[in-house]
């Protein structure tokens, strides 16, 4: 199960005020059966039988009879075998989401979401509790009790919905880097210069040193990468553009690892908020950064899609082809969101028909701020000087998206475009006017006599009321 499914889940369980248990197996891959033979070197320590003593361990061997830690197989198997018994018991799955089991009674239904040994069942408290009981019947289980953490995630069950975060992971990455008593800042990266000379994120250049194995930089990377992948939409674009760096990192590129540092010093309770009684409708955002990378003339492809306000899904990166123009930028970032967009509607189609919530088939509208990319994909393509290079398939598949009535491509202004996040630096209040508008929000428990439940926006480590 992957963490865009997961947070679909989470927002489903929100919106329609559903359950959420998680349950672990015990030594679950020691339930696959290997398909094929496998031999083993003997152990230290094993004993051996009477016959075989006098021979060397060397050229003795066992063979495996089921799947142990460490075999590539292991997970597979493991899959497997989970898998025949769920499709037994009336679950139903299918290769769209692979890890999603389901199944639907006259009372309610059952998703049962998968992640190794960790099972998340999302569903009415009947068909939750039927789920439980088989499946201790059939795998030795640890019962954990309502979901409260579940891949490297914080998920906590308010009265008006679900908040997940990464808080305790944020406060250990700090420490780690010794960041924990940096000054907060109010935005992940400075804004970038005009200059191509002054960019404070160019390339390593000749007369500069290139970090040593000292510094961590290619740690500090992963640790981001984790938080933007999973709860933090809002430092996306700085660590995609620093990981460009990797390899040759100099004193600028670390400073601005710190500044992201610093900003989740302020923000480190900053998280996604999936609300009650929501309107399960996906919609979405792209935009480019025409020239975000100057230096090898590339721009940047950003896209985000939420469902009942919150964000569910983005993306922030580099376009492999060089655009000739901020149109050509915006048809290639179209096209990356509506690909992802077919991803989606199959997704969540499919799990909720599975479980019997009604849907409306209704096109998903996703927004663009260029409006001539806008009249070329919903009027047609327009051969011109200007885009006769573009290549077709450009165009040629969102038209047919839109035709077939999958996709609503629709204009809206730079300003209120929530993807603009995933593009570039930002001034301030721009910046946290898009994080807010994807429910990037903190939700704390004000310290009073009453225990008031406060959900709030996040200015600089600040706290205020949600207007």
């Amino acid at each position: 199960m992957d963490a865009i499914t997961f947070r679909f889940l989470m927002s489903l369980a929100a919106s329609q005020n559903l359950e959420m248990y998680l349950m672990d197996v015990v030594t679950a891959y020691l339930y696959g059966s290997l398909e094929n033979e496998i031999y083993m070197k003997i152990p230290e320590g094993l004993k051996m039988p009477e016959d075989l003593k006098s021979k060397a361990k060397e050229i003795c061997s066992v063979r495996l009879q089921r799947s142990l830690y460490g075999l590539k197989q292991s997970g597979r198997m493991w899959y497997n075998r989970l898998s025949e018994y769920l499709l037994s018991k009336d679950y139903v799955n299918n290769a769209i989401c692979p890890c999603v089991f389901i199944k639907k009674s006259s009372s309610g239904f059952v998703i049962i979401a998968v992640y190794v040994d960790d099972l998340n069942m999302i569903g009415t408290q009947k068909e939750i509790d039927d789920a439980r009981t088989h499946m201790k019947e059939e795998f030795e289980m640890k019962d954990l009790g309502k979901t409260k953490f579940c891949l490297g995630l914080q998920i906590e069950h308010f009265q008006d919905g679900i908040f997940v975060h990464q808080s305790n992971y944020t406060k250990r990455v700090l420490k780690r880097f010794y960041m924990d008593k940096a000054t907060p800042l109010s935005t992940p990266m400075v804004n970038r210069s005009l200059d191509v000379e002054k960019d404070p994120f160019r390339p390593c250049e000749d007369n500069e040193e290139v970090l040593g194995p000292e510094v961590p930089y290619m740690s500090a990377i992963g640790g981001l990468m984790y938080l933007a992948n999973c709860t933090r939409p809002d430092i996306a674009f700085a660590t995609n553009l620093l990981a460009r760096y990797s390899s040759s990192p100099t004193r600028r590129h670390w400073n601005g690892i710190k500044h992201i540092f610093r900003y989740l010093q302020g923000s480190i309770d900053l998280g996604l908020f999936y609300p009650k009684n929501s309107k399960c409708v996906l919609v979405g955002f792209a935009d480019a950064g025409y020239l975000s990378d100057p230096h090898k003339a590339r721009s940047q492809t950003g896209y985000v899609f939420t469902i009942g306000g919150t964000a569910v899904s983005w993306r922030s990166q580099k376009q492999t082809l060089v655009a000739t123009s901020s149109n050509y930028a915006e048809t290639i970032a179209l096209h990356e969101a509506c690909r992802e967009c077919v991803w989606l509607r199959s997704m969540t189609h499919h799990i909720q028909e599975s479980s019997g919530i009604v849907t409306e088939k209704e096109p998903t509208k996703i927004f663009e701020d260029n409006s001539a990319c806008v009249t070329q994909l919903k009027e047609g393509y327009i051969k011109s000087d200007r885009t006769k290079h573009i290549p077709p398939r450009f165009f040629s598949y969102t038209q047919e998206l839109q035709k077939n009535q999958e996709v609503d491509i629709e204009y809206i202004r730079s300003s209120d475009n929530a993807a603009d996040l995933f593009t570039k630096a930002l001034p301030t209040t721009v910046f946290k006017k898009h994080v807010h508008s994807m429910e990037c929000v903190v939700y704390k428990i004000v310290k009073r006599k009453d225990s008031i439940f406060s959900r709030g926006r996040l200015c600089c480590g600040t706290l205020f009321p949600k207007s």
